[in-house]
């Protein structure tokens, strides 16, 4: 009675409820990764985060062979062709079960029900869990049975529906009675599953690995969260937790987070540490995103979540959008964290909501065009949160501020980075220029002049705003 565990967005051992729950049947378990070029294109994954899940199924073969537990891969052309593999490699290892954990992007959903629905048509028991999500979709509702709209009432309503439960991580499974006559895939196996498709080692900044998700989330709390809210916004201080790439791959678990914070404040959820707090307040914001994709799936559908809002009559011009994705706009901050970005394949959050609403706000480009750039850079590249914060900053999502809330990039800058210290990192060509000059710099040679008018887009925007359909209630 052996059980298949289909690993996907959750490449760890520990607090992995599909693998832990299969392995309590103790009648021995069989990981397989399923790894479908088609999906690469079509959701634009950054050429850094496929090496990441390279990096890491390096790592978790050998620790799931402790276990007993081989992992096989699975390479498939199309989306079609996952759940007839499936089938395949279940019926091949007899197994009676296939456990995998829950994926709520549409595209993603409707795969894992073809799954289930040929797998049970030929006896197999599938067993969906819940691990990207506290909370799964659908749980958290206001008084009418309506989803929430705004951040702030699903916090509360997602604070009361936790705060009695046990916030306790699953341990690594049982070991397991090795399957006869079966051999776990090899490294070069696993690496020949991304041949052909574009691979980017950033392992100097990212290393892989469920250990070094755990190392980074000790450091975090034990030297960081409780200046997290004061320092967090300042991207030239190294204030944030960069735990996102862990939380987008699942070598770390959105539960674990969390019970490392209550940890920290002794089991208080809403206790006198504005760190803990904030930082908490963000992971709920992860949260709230992955419900957003299923309560309001035309967001998956490249639609924007207030209908009206598809209205806006979006400007597509490639010079303008080059020079945003190259760091050659004229305005430092954002040059700056386009560089980074580029460079590293990260992003400070603070930044992130910047030079996506420098583009949506002041050079009115399409929301969709920064959204598919970031994914195909970022290694954190999650869809739920990278839409949500698209669809956030150009006022077709979840903000319940009004659409003339337009964030001045160099207000912005001289804010967060007083002394140009983050500037002057990642644009050398301005690292003589004062303080002051720095965030709003004279014509240079060796400099491009702004690409656009900051004050003269702002009320432009902010004026073809206000003249949009009415919303439909």
């Amino acid at each position: 009675m052996t059980a298949l565990v289909w690993l996907r967005h959750d490449l760890r051992v520990r607090d992995n409820p599909a693998l832990f729950k299969a392995a309590e049947l103790g009648q021995g378990v069989v990981a397989v990764y399923v790894h479908c070029d088609a999906y690469v294109h079509q959701h634009t994954i950054a050429p850094a985060q496929l090496d990441f899940v390279r990096r890491h199924l390096h790592i978790i073969i050998k620790d799931l062979a402790a276990l007993n537990i081989p992992l096989l891969i699975i390479r498939v052309q199309k989306p079609a062709e996952v759940a007839p593999e499936l089938l395949r490699l279940a019926q091949a290892v007899k197994a009676e079960y296939c456990y995998f954990n829950a994926e709520y992007p549409l595209n993603e959903l409707n795969r894992d029900l073809a799954v289930n629905q040929l797998l049970r048509d030929h006896g197999i028991l599938v067993k969906r869990c819940h691990d990207r999500c506290i909370v799964p979709p659908g749980m958290i509702r206001n008084g009418q049975g309506d989803p929430y709209k705004v951040f702030t009432a699903f916090k509360k309503k997602w604070l009361q529906t936790v705060m009695p439960v046990a916030m306790q991580p699953l341990a690594a499974p049982a070991k397991q009675v090795a399957p006869a006559n079966l051999a776990s895939a090899s490294i070069d196996e696993i690496d020949q599953l991304f041949s052909g498709h574009e691979l980017r080692d950033l392992s100097v900044f990212w290393p892989a690995g469920e250990d070094e998700a755990y190392r980074r989330l000790d450091r975090f709390i034990e030297t960081s969260i409780a200046r997290y809210q004061d320092q967090r916004d300042f991207p030239a201080i190294d204030g944030t937790s960069s735990l996102s790439p862990y939380f987008a791959i699942g070598s770390l678990s959105p539960r674990q987070a969390v019970a490392a914070v209550l940890a920290y404040t002794h089991g208080e959820w809403d206790g006198g540490d504005a760190g803990a707090n904030c930082w908490l307040s963000e992971l709920i914001w992860r949260e709230f995103y992955q419900h957003v994709v299923v309560d309001y799936p035309q967001v998956c559908k490249r639609k924007a979540m207030q209908a009206h809002t598809e209205a806006f009559p979006w400007r597509y011009d490639k010079t303008l959008f080059a020079a945003w994705c190259e760091g050659k706009t004229g305005i430092p901050i954002i040059d700056a964290a386009m560089r980074q970005l580029n460079a590293t394949g990260w992003m400070h959050n603070r930044l992130r909501m910047v030079v996506a609403m420098f583009l949506t706000k002041n050079c009115q480009i399409d929301w969709r065009w920064g959204e598919d750039y970031f994914m195909s850079q970022l290694i954190d590249g999650d869809f739920a949160a990278n839409n949500g914060g698209w669809q956030w900053s150009a006022s077709t999502g979840t903000d319940a501020a009004p659409y003339f809330r337009i964030f001045n990039p160099v207000s912005q800058s001289e804010r967060f980075d007083p002394n140009g210290e983050f500037i002057r990192k990642w644009i050398p060509e301005l690292a003589h220029l004062s303080n002051k000059q720095i965030h709003n710099p004279p014509a240079l040679t060796n400099y491009p002049r702004p690409i656009v008018d900051l004050s003269a887009s702002r009320k432009e925007t902010i004026a073809l705003f206000a003249q949009l359909p009415p919303i439909k209630h």
